[in-house]
């Protein structure tokens, strides 16, 4: 059991059932009443964020979780396959379990599987990948105004906004929390 005193940023927390991560808290004591903690929690299964207050001194159960890094082995009608690299276990994710993130898994990279006893809460990407452009237009020439961009298919089936001289072949460096083009490599 954990207090609202030993609230922190990113700490996970357990409430009715459901497993939520700390965003933001700030502790507040108003002239008048008891003092108070509001929070804003990220529901770590369904990534919603809501606000909620609690008492100062409120007891919770701090959720504990797991994290390990295991490779993205491939996918196919049983779902996506990953394998622990230490211990050589693979598990099966269904498509539900990781939905957001399959237009950029490439075989071989490596993948943060969150676990909460047991169970697979969640899945992260590493912050940059390295992508191969597929498809794209060719740039026309003297068409360089600043800062324009066109679609471009990556090997995964991602299709990125990239700057005009990017062209097929090239691997391009890309950011998975907001897929963007970072730079050519």
């Amino acid at each position: 059991m954990i207090s609202t005193s030993d609230f922190k940023k990113s700490l996970t927390i357990e409430l009715k059932g459901e497993i939520y991560s700390i965003v933001d808290f700030q502790h507040v004591k108003p002239g008048k009443g008891g003092a108070f903690v509001r929070t804003k929690l990220k529901n770590v299964k369904t990534g919603l964020v809501i606000d909620k207050t609690f008492r100062a001194g409120e007891k919770m159960e701090q959720a504990v979780i797991d994290r390990k890094t295991m490779q993205y082995l491939y996918g196919d009608s049983n779902g996506y396959h990953f394998m622990n690299k230490e211990t050589y276990e693979q598990i099966s994710l269904s498509k539900d379990q990781i939905s957001e993130i399959t237009d950029l898994l490439k075989e071989g990279n490596d993948i943060d599987i969150i676990f909460c006893k047991g169970e697979v809460i969640g899945i992260e990407l590493p912050n940059f990948m390295s992508l191969k452009v597929i498809e794209t237009m060719p740039g026309a020439k003297g068409n360089t105004v600043y800062g324009a961009l066109k679609p471009a298919t990556m090997e995964t089936g991602v299709i990125i906004q990239v700057p005009l001289f990017i062209k097929e072949g090239d691997m391009i460096k890309i950011d998975t929390r907001e897929n963007k083009y970072i730079e050519r490599e």
